[in-house]
This record gives structure tokens, C-alpha cells and sequence, in this order.
């Protein structure tokens, strides 16, 4: 038996015991009482599964999961992604992508400066996340806080002059668009090669698509990735993506994610944009990131 058929298991599987409890009016909910290293019945994943849809951030609290249960448990949303900067995925385990600001040897054991600006994961991919999970491995005592903005929301209340002036259009997003201005500590982002730079060729979106599952539309463009809107002239593109950057992160859009020890959270990038809002850099962080290959933007 497989690590997802172990942990997806047929109904037999005793339910748990689990509470979902929203966040906020906009958006996040948390998952309590739920045990991820323990096997999942069908019923209790269609409760996540929608709640996931429903509130596009769930925290699941007090998680006590390897490296292989993380995998498994997101592999049960779909294929997962492998981030184009190799070094620092975990040894042994590609999927986990390691997201840290500690520097061993001279030399950082994960990405330090990762989300500093506002984005939805790999929107710079022909096939975009569909979701990623961050498990808290390794917290500072004072700030490492994660915002996140409701796109959904945040195209719904469009003023009408800027929903028409994006209606039909299409956006540029590149990996490499702020890639140099990423530094952590006076650390560069690593040189990328010839054959990483092919795996992250500029790609092209709707600035607005349309949630495969739920059919809601949310804005798809952000600061970190989003290069130009496609047929307009170059000063136009330029103000209209300030005035949807702008937008698109409104207080009343966002939620603020202040992390417990043992915290799982699970986000939807084709309906959120999040922000990691950093910590003082001598006190210890470190992550690791699933992501979950979604669909081609419509």
C-alpha cells in the first residue's frame, strides 16, 4: 500500500473528532483537534477538501507529522511541484522545499528572503500551485507573521473603471522578475544556470481567472511575478498594475498569520496572494513547503 492509500483510507477508518472554526469574515479557518499523522477516511478529507474551498487558508493546529506524511497528505490534492532552486530542497525528500533564514557554514540551509513580496505561488508556471502547505518547523520569538489577501474579494469590489479596463486582458509572469532585488543578509539569491532558467521561461495568464472548482473569479496578478499586461502600451501596463497591486491588498482583504509551534497551513494560490512579513535575522526560522501542480488560468 502506498503512503496516500495509507493515509486516504477507505471508510472502515474511523472518523476523527475534528472542529472547523473560521478566522475571519474574509477569509482562513482552523482545523482543531484533527491528527494528520493518524489515517484520513474519505469523509473526513471531503470535509477539508471543502472547507479548503470555502475559506482558502486552513491552519491545522498542533500537527506532529515527517517529512513523508506531509508529502502523502499533499499529494492527496493532486501532483506536487518541485522548486527550481535544488538546493535547498530537503535532502532525500524533492517535494519539501525548505524555507529559512539560518546560515550554517556561510551558507543558507534554506531560502531566506522567500516572499517578501506580495504573490501566489509559482504564478510564473505554465500549470500555477494549486495550493501549497507550510509546516512550521523552527519559530522565532517575535515575528515570521504570513499575510494573506482574498483576490476573490479583492475583484469583486473592483472599482467598475478598473474591472472594464482589465476585462479580457492577459499578463506576463516571470520567476526572474524580482529575482535580484531578493537578498537576505547581504546574500544574493544563487546565480541561476542555463538549464534553471529554462524551467521558469515567462509565461502568460488572464489577469482575471476564474476558480476551476468553485467558478468564483479572482484577480491573478501580483507584484513579485507579474511583469506587464499583454497589448497595451508600457506606461499604461505599468499604472494599471499599481492601481491592481494597490487594490488587491486592501486591510479589509487580509489576514494576519501569527504562527503556533507545530502549525500546517494549507492555502489556495488560484484565490489568495500572501506575504511573509519577516523576523529579526538572529533569531531562528525554518519552514517546509509543499506545492500542488494546479490547471492552466481561465
Amino acid at each position: 500500500m502506498s503512503a496516500v492509500e495509507s493515509l486516504l483510507s477507505a471508510s472502515e477508518v474511523p472518523s476523527q473528532s475534528f472542529e472547523i472554526r473560521p478566522l475571519g469574515d474574509t477569509l482562513g479557518a482552523e482545523i482543531i483537534g484533527l491528527d494528520l499523522s493518524r489515517p484520513l477516511n474519505t469523509e473526513d478529507f471531503a470535509h477539508i477538501h471543502l472547507a479548503h474551498l470555502d475559506h482558502g487558508l486552513l491552519v491545522f493546529r498542533d500537527q506532529h507529522i515527517t517529512p513523508e506524511q506531509q508529502i502523502a497528505f499533499s499529494r492527496l490534492f493532486g501532483e506536487l511541484q518541485i522548486h527550481v532552486l535544488k538546493q535547498f530542497l530537503l535532502p532525500g525528500h524533492p517535494e519539501l522545499f525548505v524555507i529559512s533564514n539560518i546560515v550554517e557554514n556561510g551558507q543558507p540551509i534554506g531560502l531566506g528572503d522567500a516572499g517578501k513580496f506580495w504573490h501566489s505561488d509559482l504564478s510564473y508556471k505554465e500549470l500555477p500551485s494549486l495550493g501549497s502547505m507550510l509546516y512550521a518547523q523552527e519559530l522565532p520569538e517575535e515575528g515570521g507573521d504570513t499575510l494573506f489577501a482574498s483576490q476573490q474579494r479583492a475583484y469583486e469590489t473592483l472599482p467598475e473603471a478598473l474591472r472594464q479596463a482589465i476585462e479580457g486582458k492577459r499578463a506576463a509572469h516571470s520567476y526572474t522578475a524580482r529575482y535580484a532585488d531578493e537578498v537576505f543578509e547581504g546574500i544574493q539569491r544563487p546565480q541561476l544556470s542555463a538549464a534553471q532558467l529554462a524551467e521558469v521561461k515567462a509565461v502568460v495568464h488572464p489577469v482575471v481567472r476564474t476558480h476551476p472548482e468553485t467558478g468564483r473569479k479572482g484577480l491573478f496578478v501580483n507584484e513579485n511575478f507579474t511583469t506587464h499586461i499583454e497589448g497595451i502600451p508600457e506606461d499604461e501596463s505599468r499604472q494599471l498594475l499599481a492601481e491592481l497591486f494597490a487594490h488587491s491588498a486592501r486591510p479589509e482583504f487580509v489576514y494576519r498569520h501569527q504562527w503556533q509551534p507545530n502549525d500546517l497551513l494549507f492555502w489556495d494560490n488560484r484565490a489568495l496572494i500572501h506575504l511573509a512579513t519577516g523576523c529579526p535575522s538572529h533569531l531562528r526560522r525554518r519552514m517546509h513547503r509543499t506545492t500542488i501542480q494546479g490547471c492552466a488560468p481561465f
